[in-house]
């Protein structure tokens, strides 16, 4: 049976929406060779509907989905804001209150090796 870690705040699950694939990993990628994340899943596309310059707009996009600890949240928002191509990007980060112990173990320590 996996244990259950107790995280005291400090893992956070960002997300980020993209316009296409190819976005998404190199935002990816330059995430996690910063060690600023540890694993990063890129979703299927679906559709995003928004408010964007008084209008609704409808659009397919993709959602990073970016493991971190709550000491690299600033770095990481920048690092994505500086190389994402939308002017205002979706950057929200959540808690994660519960974890298994070997996971959170391996996130912590895959980006404290940066």
């Amino acid at each position: 049976m996996t244990q259950a870690h107790d995280t005291t705040n400090e893992f956070r699950l960002v997300l980020c929406s993209c316009p296409d694939k190819n976005t998404a990993k190199a935002l990816a990628e330059k995430a996690l060779r910063a060690k600023l994340a540890a694993c990063v899943n890129i979703s299927a596309p679906s559709t995003s509907m928004y408010w964007w310059e008084n209008h609704i707009h409808s659009d397919e996009e993709v959602t990073l989905a970016i493991k971190t600890t709550e000491g690299h949240i600033v770095s990481l928002f920048a690092l994505v804001q500086e190389a994402h191509p939308y002017e205002v990007p979706e950057l929200i980060a959540i808690p994660i209150s519960e974890g298994s112990s070997a996971y959170l173990a391996w996130l912590e320590k895959v980006t404290q090796e940066g």
